[in-house]
């Protein structure tokens, strides 16, 4: 079972804090995308964090309820939504759903806070109906410069994800976020440093201590939303996107986004 003791604060950006202007595009980016998929469907998002997305998923939704494992970001979400949305505390590997009752489970940037994939996998098949969703975005293993939370426990790549949902049933698409080789100067004269650091053990491990350096590779800061709104949807989601190839582990995209139907 997931640690329910542990709240992630220190690894969740707030509502306010600075994060990098690369940050905020990646959050509007993802949840923009998962909307494509939740229309007029019934739509649970998993580890919600503070919930930036919610506002966007739940206009679009049929019905919409999201949870996390942390008293203090449920409490948030409550605190920023009030009575929108139906927000609890749960377990993603033990989802408080009935069999067969949901369309769509979002999960972003959380899948490798979760202690055992398989069975949050196998809760999915178990809540989803037929031809049902399970939409993931991870940040990928697979770059060289890639620096893993301090909470989390395996990591997912593109290889990974096809065999996992695969085995279980579920028909599985992947593409790639943000190529590497389009970075700004900046970005591409820094990321040999970022990797420096990382293996060396230096990289600070909570979100306070990478201020400093996310200042540096990307430039002035802007405050994380308490709430995604409409107009800040990014102009071509599906151009964004490239298609991954499901045998080989992609090392040019800093985001993997994964579509698994339920087919079986």
């Amino acid at each position: 079972m997931m640690n329910l003791a542990v709240d992630f604060h220190d690894v969740t950006e707030m509502a306010g804090e600075p994060i990098s202007a690369e940050q905020l595009e990646r959050l509007c980016h993802r949840y923009f995308w998962a909307a494509e998929h939740c229309g007029d469907k019934d739509v649970v998002e998993v580890a919600c964090g503070t919930g930036p997305g919610i506002g966007i998923l739940s206009s679009t939704a049929r019905s919409f309820e999201a949870g996390d494992c942390s008293d203090l970001m449920v409490e948030r979400v409550r605190r920023h939504y009030g009575n929108r949305v139906k927000v609890s505390r749960f377990d993603a590997q033990a989802m408080p759903f009935v069999d067969r009752s949901r369309d769509v489970i979002v999960i972003f940037e959380a899948l490798y806070y979760v202690p055992d994939v398989s069975a949050f996998i196998k809760e999915c098949r178990r809540v989803l109906r037929l031809g049902g969703k399970v939409l993931i975005a991870t940040a990928n293993k697979d770059l060289d410069d890639f620096n893993p939370s301090p909470y989390s426990h395996r990591y997912l790549g593109v290889q990974e994800l096809h065999q996992e949902f695969g085995r279980a049933g579920f028909a599985v698409r992947c593409c790639g976020y943000l190529d590497v080789g389009t970075l700004s100067l900046r970005q591409k004269v820094l990321r040999p440093v970022k990797k420096i650091v990382v293996s060396s053990g230096l990289m600070p491990k909570t979100m306070r201590g990478k201020q400093l350096l996310k200042r540096l590779v990307f430039g002035q800061p802007v405050p994380m939303p308490a709430e995604i709104t409409a107009d800040m949807r990014p102009a071509d989601i599906p151009g964004s996107l490239a298609a991954l190839d499901a045998g080989r582990a992609d090392t040019r995209h800093k985001v993997i986004y994964c579509e698994a139907t339920l087919s079986a």
